[in-house]
């Protein structure tokens, strides 16, 4: 039985578009794990924020769920992502808005 290839291949319907001039911004997420003290050195470590800075950030984290703890060219977000996970915590990037 021969085949035949389809005449017109359907393009998605959906993408996603990114815009490279837009930053992205690194989030770091509520988790039971990582106690509150190691959050703020985490951040404190990796961002050089002062332990004001980090407090807060950790606050957010700690009661809305999150935080946005930095945000920059994509290049930039990953490594920060990746450090982050490195020490443990829960973060992820998303395209600022």
């Amino acid at each position: 039985m021969a085949s035949t290839a389809p005449l017109e291949v359907k393009q998605p319907e959906t993408f996603e578009v990114t815009d490279p001039a837009r930053p992205w911004k690194v989030l770091v997420w509520n988790d039971p794990i990582n106690l509150m003290n190691y959050v703020t050195f985490v951040l404190q470590k990796l961002f050089g924020y002062s332990k004001q800075k980090a407090t807060r950030l950790m606050m957010d984290v700690h009661t809305k769920g999150k935080a946005v703890v930095s945000s920059g060219p994509r290049e930039r977000a990953e490594l920060d992502v990746f450090r982050l996970h490195e020490h443990g915590l829960w973060a992820t990037m998303e395209q600022d808005s």
